[in-house]
């Protein structure tokens, strides 16, 4: 039995890069679902679904302005109109949020199942599962890849691909709007005065790309990290269950040991994972608060110039506060993103395996 001690590479700095042919690989045959009918009409019916969801919230987003100049004039019919219509875009806006549910997970559920399949029955074909235990120079684990790196790697890229596209159509819809309404920011007196056009858009974009640095800095090892935590994982089910299959009842004293070193690389990978999310929330959580009170700040000087009625305030803060969402969708997202790579790399790992015992087999054959 091999014996899992804790290694000396378990360095982050350490860390292998995903390998882009094992992405390739196991695109190859995953994308295999994308293209049938039920892949398509499920891919069109989220897209409108987001659409659909993006025109309720520029929606919102006029509520905001149009309910704040109600409070502002004391307006009290058009006050009770607004909340009427709040009602209706709330409604709107859940069951549209349903409705996507609904069709993410399915899509989900049916891509891990197709893809599970292909997974099987190239393991089971030939009886490679016997011969597939360690190919390409590392141990495969294909019990653990066939059951929870398929499932990651078939849920992520669902949840990313749907919240990025959201974010696009988000990030184009509320900057507009912020450049409409916010306008242009007049700093200095006289000859020394100079206007800067759009100036909440500009504002929106740096500190947004302060905030995506921030975590692309702080967390540049976590890819590397999930990989060793995944095969640590992976190492650790391997050893109990070559423990629990033992064809003899006599006593073995190191399987204690081998336990032990396994469990213990388990516990060392989660504890440097736990430092990469330590990192990841310190950005987010730092955006999630203080981008509301960033947006208002930025409209305070044409506000109190008279340039900006309050409800507009409340307006480009909202959009302010909806476009660093959109932009920071890498920040809200890395550690799913990394997740799915490392899980993803270890399925095309498998698939590529398999493909190598084919090929040997057929090698084989011909001599």
């Amino acid at each position: 039995m091999t014996v899992v001690a804790e290694p000396a590479s378990t360095s982050p700095a350490s860390s292998s890069p995903v390998a882009p042919g094992s992405l390739g690989t196991f695109w190859k045959t995953a994308r295999g679902y994308w293209l049938s009918p039920s892949g398509w009409s499920l891919i069109g019916m989220l897209v409108v679904c987001v659409v659909l969801q993006l025109f309720v919230q520029y929606r919102l987003n006029l509520w905001n302005r149009d309910f704040f100049n109600a409070l502002g004039a004391r307006d009290e019919g058009q006050i009770w109109r607004e909340t009427r219509m709040l009602m209706l875009l709330v409604a709107a806006s859940v069951t549209l949020s349903v409705a996507a549910v609904w069709g993410r997970m399915t899509f989900q559920r049916l891509w891990r199942d197709w893809l599970t399949k292909q997974l099987i029955d190239n393991w089971l074909a030939d009886q490679h599962y016997q011969r597939v235990g360690f190919v390409n120079g590392q141990r495969q684990n294909a019990e653990y890849r066939i059951t929870e790196d398929a499932r990651i790697a078939t849920e992520a890229p669902i949840d990313l691909a749907v919240g990025l596209l959201t974010s696009l159509l988000t990030a184009a819809t509320f900057v507009a709007v912020l450049w409409n309404v916010g306008g242009a920011l007049k700093l200095g007196h006289g000859s020394g005065a100079f206007t800067i056009p759009g100036y909440l858009v500009l504002g929106s974009i740096l500190y947004a790309t302060c905030t995506t640095l921030g975590v692309v800095i702080f967390a540049r090892n976590m890819v590397g990290v999930i990989e060793r935590k995944n095969q640590a994982e992976a190492d650790f089910k391997y050893v109990v269950a070559r423990v629990n299959t033992r064809t003899t009842l006599a006593p073995h004293a190191e399987d204690g040991t081998i336990l032990g070193n396994a469990q213990a690389a388990v516990i060392y990978q989660w504890k440097l994972l736990c430092s990469q999310y330590m990192r990841t929330t310190l950005v987010s959580n730092g955006n999630y608060l203080l981008a509301p009170i960033i947006g208002l700040i930025l409209c305070t000087p044409n506000y109190v110039a008279g340039l900006m009625t309050l409800g507009e305030v409340t307006q480009a803060a909202a959009a302010f506060v909806a476009v660093q969402g959109a932009f920071n969708w890498l920040v809200d997202n890395y550690p799913r993103a990394a997740e799915w790579l490392s899980s993803a790399h270890r399925v095309g790992t498998l698939l590529g395996s398999l493909d190598t015992l084919v090929a040997t087999e057929a090698a084989e054959s011909q001599t």
